[in-house]
């Protein structure tokens, strides 16, 4: 085989793989929402600390349509996402919809960030083990920012690896909480 064939076959290969990463989800999630009804996930026997030290457990929304965001302070589009999931909060609290955001932070840098950008919903510490168990909901990335969408059920209803546009989100909510 010549240099120049040799060179070739790699660049089909190299295609052929990326094709494949990308139809079985390894590559371009960032840009789509990727929508699955699973048996429950272990999701609600996380227990994490919120900002004052004391120990949450995920359980305590067992029932509520629950939207678990990952997030941290560094990241930009988790920052542009935030206010508008807290909208959405104060307008489905009272219809069983709970918003809960796991940051991969310090409590201190959390809690600088809040007086910038004030959040309506608990925020909760996570560390390396948290974006690792993000994986067995769909972020094979275990990028940031990453969006989990669980029905009342607590099924997975939805996922969305990137930045969750607020209409979209409004979206799905109203088709989760609609009887």
């Amino acid at each position: 085989m010549t240099r120049p064939q040799l060179w070739l076959l790699l660049g089909i290969l190299a295609l052929l793989a990326a094709g494949a990463g990308y139809r079985f989800g390894v590559l371009g999630k960032s840009a789509e929402t990727a929508t699955a009804v699973a048996p429950q996930l272990p999701i609600f026997e996380t227990v994490l600390a919120d900002l004052k030290g004391q120990t949450q457990s995920l359980s305590q929304w067992r029932g509520k349509v629950l939207v678990v965001n990952y997030w941290a302070t560094w990241c930009h589009p988790c920052r542009e996402e935030m206010p508008g999931f807290s909208r959405l909060q104060d307008k489905y609290r009272d219809k069983g919809v709970q918003f809960v955001g796991i940051s991969i932070d310090t409590a201190d840098k959390i809690i600088e960030f809040q007086k910038t950008t004030p959040v309506s919903y608990p925020l909760l510490i996570g560390d390396i083990g948290v974006m690792e168990s993000s994986a067995k909901l769909g972020n094979v990335r275990q990028a940031l920012p990453f969006t989990a969408v669980f029905d009342q059920q607590g099924r997975l209803s939805a996922t969305k690896l990137g930045r969750l546009a607020e209409p979209e989100l409004d979206r799905q909510l109203k088709e989760l909480i609609s009887p």
